[in-house]
């Protein structure tokens, strides 16, 4: 599998952004983990590339104003998934396939799963509470 992060540099794309010198414990899109005190972020608005027409999704993310990386794009972000979150498929034309809630625990047989169907080309992980965005997923 291989995980796709948010760059800060899309917070410059909205002209709406909230710049935050202090926002502690927010879930990093950039680098898929939890924001410590001393950490700058932007607070934004961002439409992940999988959904496409009505599937298209606006929704509040926070990244870094500038990240120090550490994300790694080959294993789930496990500081990240210690809560339920939603799963959602797309195939090929962006419309969502399928949308389940994943426990903690059951994430790698639930990604393994979905993406041994064929017709499923990306996966997003969101919030259960407000449905904001995380990451995605496709195949390595």
């Amino acid at each position: 599998m291989r995980i796709h992060t948010v760059p800060p540099s899309a917070a410059l794309a909205d002209p709406g952004r909230e710049y935050r010198a202090s926002e502690p414990d927010v879930p990093l899109r950039c680098c898929l983990r939890k924001s410590l005190p001393d950490e700058p972020v932007w607070l934004f608005r961002y439409t992940p590339t999988a959904g496409k027409g009505p599937y298209s999704e606006v929704g509040p993310i926070f990244t870094h104003v500038d990240c120090p990386g550490g994300a790694s794009l080959d294993r789930l972000p496990v500081e990240l998934l210690n809560n339920p979150r939603i799963l959602r498929s797309y195939n090929a034309a962006g419309q969502i396939h399928d949308g389940e809630v994943v426990e903690p625990g059951s994430f790698d047989r639930t990604i393994e799963g979905l993406l041994n169907n064929p017709t499923i080309e990306t996966l997003q992980i969101r919030s259960v509470s407000h449905g904001c965005y995380f990451f995605a997923i496709t195949r390595a």
